[in-house]
């Protein structure tokens, strides 16, 4: 097989949800035109946002243009989509409580991936919190009932949050983003959501936006969730980088690295490797190329290209498939 040694930049795509605030903008330094910047999509193929590439012999190209079975890896290629999204969220106002289906229900009725995620932490107000789950295991039925007499958000479980917390969130878990809370979401490639309950509030063509109480019910765990708000593996230490594994299942790997000075990844035949830069800057050096990268950097790495240094005072996040 051909060498690659490419590095894709990525240009993200941005939502306006009505819950959305303005940090993607302040913090990040993210440009754009919208009211409220609620989403970053930092590594997307899906049809409803989709990155292009910054920079470069591709640039201004779609992701999807570029991309060949190859530079997926032998893990990449086993998926009938591109396998995975990731967005940087920010929550100024509560999300619809939500839920979202497996795959064999989201194939058969919405015609994609189901979702599994998982949320990193970035930073949040005081006693901000979020909702993950029931308090007590419960039966289909009563979770139907709890909507209709609207006592749901008595049933549910609330958790507070602080800046590092990581949440593994399987399909079928009701969940909810709080107001407040800045956060890395790691998710499948899937845009399918089926609202419960949103507060009552109008949409932008002011009327209610849409809930989805029958799939919803189908699709639903009613049960306390099983995860912890803590990664999955221990810190690993030295004098120049720290690590964390936040969580490694059969859909994807994610891992957490602080740098001061720096440290060594590799990109193996197995998978591409996607970098998230979360705060600092530095550069990424891969054989011959060289990319300086700043906080709210997207990179896409090639699976087989080999070894990749990392330079500079960064927090990152890696992900693998």
């Amino acid at each position: 097989m051909t060498e690659v040694i490419i590095i894709f930049l990525l240009t993200p795509v941005f939502k306006d949800y009505i819950w959305g605030g303005n940090r993607l903008k302040t913090d990040f330094g993210f440009e754009n035109d919208l009211e409220k910047t609620a989403e970053a999509w930092v590594l997307s193929c899906h049809k409803d946002g989709e990155n292009t590439v910054k920079g470069g012999r591709f640039d201004g190209k779609r992701l999807s243009e570029v991309l060949t079975d190859e530079m997926l890896g032998e893990n990449g290629k086993k998926f009938d989509f591109f396998p995975i999204l990731i967005k940087l969220i920010d929550a100024k106002n509560n999300l619809s409580l939500q839920v979202h289906p497996d795959n064999e229900y989201a194939l058969k009725n919405e015609h994609e991936f189901g979702k599994t995620e998982c949320w990193y932490i970035l930073d949040c107000e005081e006693d901000a919190e979020l909702i993950y789950g029931f308090k007590e295991d419960i039966s289909s039925e009563e979770f139907r009932q709890s909507i209709e007499n609207d006592t749901v958000l008595d049933k549910v479980n609330h958790v507070k949050v602080k800046k590092g917390d990581f949440f593994f969130i399987e399909s079928g878990t009701l969940h909810a983003i709080g107001k407040g809370i800045l956060l890395a979401e790691i998710q499948q490639n899937s845009n399918t959501t089926y609202r419960v309950y949103d507060y009552n509030r109008l949409g932008a063509d002011g009327k209610p936006r849409p809930l989805h109480i029958d799939k919803a019910v189908d699709v639903t765990v009613c049960k306390k969730p099983t995860h912890s708000a803590l990664p999955e593996g221990e810190t690993e230490k030295n004098s120049d980088f720290e690590k964390t594994l936040l969580t490694s299942n059969e859909l994807f790997k994610v891992t957490r690295f602080k740098t001061e000075k720096g440290t060594r990844l590799f990109a193996d035949e197995k998978s591409f490797v996607s970098l998230l830069v979360l705060d600092g800057k530095g550069e990424i050096n891969n054989k011959n190329e060289t990319l300086n990268v700043k906080k709210g950097d997207s990179v896409f790495i090639p699976a087989s290209s080999g070894e990749i240094t990392v330079k500079g005072k960064l927090e990152f996040l890696e992900t693998t498939v």
